[in-house]
Order: structure tokens, then sequence, then C-alpha cells
């Protein structure tokens, strides 16, 4: 059940309509860019959370 964590990652990171745009910029950086990666330490922090849990209870043993 945690492994759903894992499902907004993917959908923020493959669901192209949502940042296809230039505005708004961040230190001369379009959305497009920025909010790409904006999505690595999150997917990385939610990875880590998933992989803590799996490894305490044993995962899908």
């Amino acid at each position: 059940m945690i492994k759903l964590l894992l499902l907004p990652v993917f959908v923020l990171a493959l669901w192209v309509p949502i940042f296809n745009r230039t505005a708004p910029t961040l230190f001369g950086f379009p959305f497009f860019y920025w909010y790409q990666i904006a999505i690595i330490p999150i997917a990385s922090v939610l990875i880590f959370i998933v992989y803590r849990v799996e490894e305490r209870t044993g995962g899908d043993k």
C-alpha cells in the first residue's frame, strides 16, 4: 500500500500538459525546466520513504 506514494511522482513527471508552459520563470529558467528539476528531490524523498517502510515490514515476502 505504501507503494502508492510513488504514483504521484510518475503522474507529475510524465503528464506533460501540467508543465508544458514557459511562465512563471524562476531565475530566468522557464517553468518547463525548473518544474522537472524540482521533481527530482520530491521523487527522491518519496522513494526513500517507500524503501524504508518496505525494509522494515519485509517488503513482498
